[in-house]
């Protein structure tokens, strides 16, 4: 039976076991669209900005480990998602955008709302096609789909110009697909894997740094048990947030810019490193000819690329993260050796020497103004650390990363690779449609609300009642903390003036909404908002705005020149850790 090629992307979608696709129509994809309304099978989500079904795809992945897919129209269309492309590709998420493009009898003359959306996107993609041929339709999707979900995942744009979605041709889809050029490892070189077990037994000082690549990879249970079997310290990186539980004593924190002192420190001094999934960007390294001077280090990741790129490996191993981890620890178990509990006990010793620091202290005695700690701890205390959270970018992010205890993975969504402020509500959204029954939470803050606030509309049309936590300090907050710090406190354009009342913004949308300014009155509209289960509730918390995030590594620092809180409990000389 012959179809048309819109008819055929449908079908592939269905093929595909796609349910949900993000989207907003125009000229270019009328006939993709005329198709899905032919249908029941895909549901899609009419969003009100295309960045918004960028990241509402990429909340839906992020949360399920599955593809996200946006559907837009050809120029404006297109290039509207470009920010959530790049948002997905910096933290290797599974995306298909599927753009609409002018008939291919016009491309190349400026035809109305043409752009090249292959030039413009191939910077920020894993791959992108544009279809031709209807013939070809049908393979160029399954192949999208595997680029995209397989190896180090990423986004994927297919763009399809609207005569080619009007042709007519024989339907089908290949259940698998194999590419020559595209081939990626899964299990690590057996040598090399039999190396890295030898090393890691041998460690005096040893730390296991796991990042997204363990999320994405669905490889947490690999990595809990081989940590445990260890008893070595485990961080993650704020990509990695779950991946290893937060509440277990082997972890010591987040690394990184804002991590804790614990971790960073033992990053600094470890003799032996294992890294898996993780890409030792530059949040995470601090200056990199003074990270971890003393480690012999073992690097595991699906991406061949990311390997040597930043800090140079003893030890590479190419492979999918939960394979790799598990013939690792099959390897340790295999040649009997143990750790030296001797070396062992007196590095967990220095280890809780530097957590007695306790370097995520805050005033918790002020009753005047609410300290954003204090409400993300409420938070956790309440959604008893099972809720799915998302975030902007900024002090809320960090704040968010430090305080809510993360035990399981796929349950902390953040933009953390591209920095994208707006992308925390649409991002909820796309959670929401995948979990339904679960409670989901979107810290932002005044700022990064106010990016793609229209997606409350969404919200209400579809009924996604995310519950939405406005740590409001009516500055852009991290802004506001770098010109206090390397500025000379010359808050350049930083102070948030003319906002909104959120309450009212809230309401106008169809939702709930409370303005708390008091600390006593916290608890109770988190609970007033997590008791409804079918409301949107819009909880604008008035913060203090001279609070900073603690601890900081300053750009051209080392992990052992951190900046603490002032007047933190810290009883040994940091005068070289000062920011200045």
């Amino acid at each position: 039976m012959e179809l048309t090629g819109a008819d055929i992307l449908v079908r592939c979608l269905q093929d595909e076991g796609i349910e949900h696709i993000f989207g907003y129509p125009g000229g270019a994809a009328l006939h993709i669209y005329d198709a899905l309304y032919k249908q029941d099978v895909v549901k899609h989500v009419l969003v009100r900005h295309e960045q918004g079904a960028a990241h509402a795809a990429d909340g839906y992945a992020r949360a399920t480990g599955k593809p996200g897919v946006v559907l837009v129209t050809s120029g404006p269309g297109v290039t509207n998602t470009v920010t959530g492309i790049a948002t997905a590709y910096m933290d290797s998420i599974p995306m298909v955008v599927i753009s609409g493009q002018v008939p291919t009898s016009v491309i190349g003359d400026d035809a109305f709302q043409e752009v090249d959306a292959v030039g413009i996107t191939r910077p920020c993609v894993k791959h992108n096609f544009l279809i031709k041929d209807v013939r070809d339709l049908a393979t160029t999707m399954k192949k999208a789909f595997h680029i995209a979900t397989t190896g180090r995942p990423g986004p994927v744009v297919v763009d399809v110009p609207k005569d080619v979605t009007a042709a007519v041709t024989e339907y089908y889809y290949p259940e698998a697909i194999e590419m020559r050029s595209y081939a990626p490892s899964r299990r690590g070189h057996p040598k090399q894997v039999a190396r890295a077990a030898e090393l890691l037994a041998s460690a005096r000082r040893p730390i296991i740094y796991s990042g997204g690549g363990v999320v994405s990879g669905a490889a947490h249970a690999e990595l809990t048990e081989l940590v445990r079997y260890l008893g070595y310290p485990c961080t993650n990186t704020l990509m990695g947030l779950g991946a290893f539980p937060a509440d277990d004593p082997l972890f010591i924190g987040m690394l990184g810019m804002h991590g804790t002192y614990e971790a960073n420190l033992c990053m600094h001094e470890c003799d032996v490193m294992l890294a898996v999934g993780a890409r030792f960007d530059d949040r995470i390294t601090g200056d990199v000819k003074k990270f971890a001077p003393h480690a012999r280090i073992i690097h595991i990741d699906v991406d061949p690329a990311s390997i040597g790129k930043v800090v140079a490996a003893e030890i590479p191993i190419v492979g999918q993260a939960a394979p790799v981890l598990h013939d690792l620890l099959e390897a340790l178990k295999r040649s009997g050796a143990k750790p030296d509990g001797e070396a062992l006990a007196a590095w967990w010793k220095q280890i809780n020497e530097w957590r007695g620091i306790k370097c995520l202290e805050y005033d918790r005695d002020v009753t005047d103004v609410i300290k954003p700690q204090f409400v993300i701890e409420k938070l956790y205390e309440l959604t008893g650390g099972d809720a799915y959270v998302t975030s902007d970018v900024g002090q809320h992010q960090m704040w968010a990363a430090q305080y809510y205890k993360f035990t399981k993975p796929l349950r902390w969504i953040n933009s953390g690779g591209l920095g994208t402020m707006g992308f925390g509500l649409p991002a909820a959204m796309g959670v929401k449609l995948a979990h339904p029954d679960a409670t989901v939470a979107c810290v932002t803050g005044e700022a990064s609300i106010l990016m793609c606030i229209q997606e409350l509309a969404t919200c209400k049309q579809y009924d996604l009642p995310v519950k939405i936590v406005n740590l409001n300090n009516r500055y852009l907050g991290m802004v506001r903390q770098w010109q206090e710090f390397f500025y000379d406190r010359r808050y350049s354009h930083s102070y948030m003036d003319a906002l909104p009342d959120f309450v009212k913004m809230s309401e106008s949308f169809g939702h709930k909404g409370m303005r708390i300014e008091k600390p006593g009155d916290v608890e109770g509209a988190l609970r007033e908002a997590l008791a409804d289960k079918d409301g949107l509730y819009f909880l604008d918390f008035v913060t203090d705005q001279t609070e900073n995030v603690y601890p900081m590594i300053a750009a051209g620092k080392g992990h052992h020149e951190m900046a603490l809180k002032p007047a933190s409990n810290v009883t040994e000389n940091v005068a070289e850790r000062e920011l200045a």
